[in-house]
C-alpha cells in the first residue's frame, strides 16, 4: 500500500467560506445592533484616551521608526501620530485594550470584541483619507481594488459587529484557552476578515487572509497566569489587529492562501493547535454578538470580578470602620473565575492585581470604588489589602457555573458575606448580572456615556469633550460622517 500523501489542492475548508462569505456580504439588518455599535465605538475610544494617562502604555506608541509619518496616513485618537495601516493599527488597539476596561464576550473562550477596533478604524482612516485627497488605495498597489463610495462611520459600525460576531460567536463552543492559547487569536481572525472586506477584497482574497491567520498559530496566554502575569496582555490585541491588517495588505497583493489550513492532516491548526477537535461555528452568523456584549461600565476589572466588585461595594458601608474586625470574607464565584483570577500569594505588578478576584474585592470592600489606578504600586503597598485578600475564601457554586454558560442567561454571578470575629455577619449580597450587562442595557448607557464623557473631559477639557460627545448623540448624522472627519475630531 502507497504511504504517499496525495498533493491534489483541496476546496477551502468550510469555516474559511463561511466567515468570508459573511463578511462581504451579509446584510445587517439589527437597529440595535446599530444602535448598541455607536455606544461601543464612544465607549472603546473613552477607554483608549484613559490609557494615554499612563506611560507604560504612551512609551509603546508612535511609528516603529521615531518621527516617521505617513502621508494621509491612520490617526490615533488622542495623539498626534498619523501612521501607516498596520502601525496604527497596533497603537490604537494597544491603547483601547491597556486598562482592560473595554467591552468583553464570556463563552467557552473569552475575549473583548471591540479590540477589533484598532484594525478597523486604522483601516478605515487610512482608506478615507486618501479617498478624500484623490488618491485611492489602489495608487498604492495595483493588486488593491479601488473602493466605489466614501467611507462613512456607518462602515465602521458595520465592521464592527461583524467582527464582534466572528469573535464571539467563535468562541462559544471553541475553548482555545483550555489548550494553553489566548483568545487574541480570534480578534486576528476577525479583524483580518472584516479589513480584507474593507479593503476591497475579492471573495478568494478574503479566504486567503483568513486561511494565513490561522496559519499564524496562538499567542500562549502565558503572560495573563500567575506566575508570569505582566503588560504584554494589555498590548496582545494591538499586536493581533496590526498582523491583521498585514495579512490583509498581503493576501490583497495575491498571494495565495491555505486552504486546508484548519483540517490537514498532521500539519493543520486541528491537529497541531487544538487536539484534532474541529472549530465550529455554533449558530448562524448575523449580529447576536453586538447584541449582547458586555460592557464595563463603572469601574475597570477583569470582567469575570466585575459583580464581585459590585457586592463589594454594596457592603463597604458596613465594613469600612470594621476592617481590623474581619475573620474572614466569604466568596462565591462561578468555575471560570476560578480558572482565571482566583489569585493567592504576591502580585507583582498592575497587571498581576487586575486579574486577581481577591485584589479587586478588596479593593472595593475597602475603598467603596475601583479605578485604574488601585492597581498601581502605591495603593497596592497599603497593609489593609494583602490582609484582607489573606482572609478571603472562594468557592465554586455549581449554577452560577451553568448560567454563566447558558445562552439565554449568560450571567457573570458572585456573592459575598463578611464574617466578623465576634461572630456577626453583613447581609450576603448576591449579583448575577453586571451593570454592563444586556439585560441591564437601559439602566447601564446613561452610566457608559458617563464613562466617556469623563475620560475625554480629562484628555481634551470639558468644553471639547461635550463637543465629542455630541458626536454619538444622532445616530443618522453620525453614521453619515466621512470617517476621516470623525477620527480627526480625537485628533490631539
Amino acid at each position: 500500500m502507497s504511504s504517499h500523501i496525495s498533493n491534489v489542492r483541496p476546496a477551502p475548508d468550510q469555516l474559511l467560506v463561511d466567515l468570508a462569505d459573511y463578511a462581504l456580504n451579509a446584510k445587517i439588518a439589527s437597529d440595535e445592533a446599530y444602535d448598541t455599535a455607536r455606544w461601543c465605538l464612544a465607549d472603546t475610544l473613552a477607554c483608549g484616551i484613559m490609557a494615554l494617562a499612563y506611560p507604560a502604555c504612551t512609551k509603546l506608541l508612535g511609528p516603529v521608526v521615531p518621527g516617521t509619518t505617513i502621508k494621509n496616513g491612520a490617526r490615533v485618537p488622542g495623539t498626534s501620530y498619523e501612521l501607516d495601516p498596520v502601525q496604527g493599527a497596533f497603537n490604537i488597539g494597544a491603547i483601547v485594550r491597556w486598562l482592560d476596561f473595554n467591552d468583553t464576550w464570556l463563552a467557552a473562550e473569552w475575549g473583548h470584541p471591540s479590540d477589533n477596533l484598532g484594525a478597523i478604524l486604522a483601516t478605515a482612516d487610512w482608506l478615507s483619507r486618501n479617498q478624500a485627497a484623490g488618491t485611492p488605495v489602489a495608487a498604492f498597489n495595483s493588486q488593491l481594488s479601488t473602493l466605489n463610495s466614501q467611507l462613512t462611520v456607518r462602515h465602521v459600525l458595520t465592521a464592527m459587529i461583524k467582527a464582534h460576531e466572528i469573535q464571539g460567536v467563535l468562541a462559544l463552543e471553541n475553548s482555545f484557552n483550555r489548550v494553553g492559547l489566548d483568545h487574541v487569536l480570534l480578534v486576528r481572525l476577525a479583524s483580518t476578515a472584516v479589513t480584507a472586506a474593507m479593503l476591497g477584497g475579492t471573495r478568494e482574497q478574503v479566504i486567503n487572509a483568513i486561511s494565513h491567520a490561522w496559519l499564524d498559530g496562538s499567542a500562549l496566554r502565558t503572560y495573563r497566569h500567575a506566575p508570569n502575569t505582566g503588560s504584554r496582555k494589555s498590548w496582545a490585541a494591538g499586536d493581533a489587529t496590526s498582523r491583521a491588517v498585514r495579512l490583509a495588505l498581503i493576501a490583497l497583493t495575491g498571494e495565495m492562501g491555505y486552504p486546508s489550513v484548519l483540517t490537514a492532516k498532521t500539519w493543520g491548526f486541528q491537529d497541531v493547535s487544538f487536539k484534532g477537535n474541529a472549530v465550529k461555528l455554533a449558530r448562524p452568523l448575523g449580529s447576536y454578538v453586538m447584541e449582547h456584549v458586555l460592557f464595563k461600565i463603572s469601574f475597570p476589572a477583569e470582567f469575570h470580578a466585575q459583580t464581585a466588585v459590585e457586592c463589594a461595594m454594596q457592603l463597604h458601608p458596613a465594613v469600612k470602620h470594621r476592617l481590623d474586625q474581619i475573620e474572614r470574607v466569604e466568596m462565591t464565584t462561578h468555575e471560570s473565575a476560578i480558572r482565571i483570577i482566583d489569585k493567592t500569594g504576591p502580585l507583582h505588578n498592575p497587571a498581576d492585581r487586575d486579574h486577581c478576584l481577591q485584589y479587586m474585592a478588596a479593593i472595593g470592600l475597602i475603598f467603596g470604588e475601583l479605578t485604574a489606578d488601585h492597581y498601581e504600586d502605591k495603593i497596592a503597598a497599603d497593609p489593609r489589602i494583602d490582609a484582607l485578600r489573606a482572609k478571603m475564601v472562594v468557592t465554586e457554586d455549581k449554577s452560577y457555573s451553568k448560567d454563566y454558560l447558558d445562552p439565554e442567561k449568560r450571567s457573570i454571578a458572585n456573592a459575598i458575606q463578611v464574617v466578623f470575629k465576634d461572630g456577626t455577619k453583613t447581609d450576603r449580597i448576591e449579583v448575577h448580572y453586571p451593570i454592563g450587562h444586556r439585560r441591564r442595557r437601559a439602566e447601564g448607557i446613561p452610566v457608559l456615556q458617563q464613562k466617556a464623557r469623563a475620560a475625554f473631559a480629562a484628555h481634551y477639557g470639558a468644553d471639547r469633550a461635550a463637543q465629542l460627545m455630541s458626536l454619538f448623540t444622532d445616530r443618522t448624522k453620525l453614521e453619515s460622517m466621512p470617517v476621516h472627519d470623525f477620527v480627526s475630531a480625537f485628533v490631539k
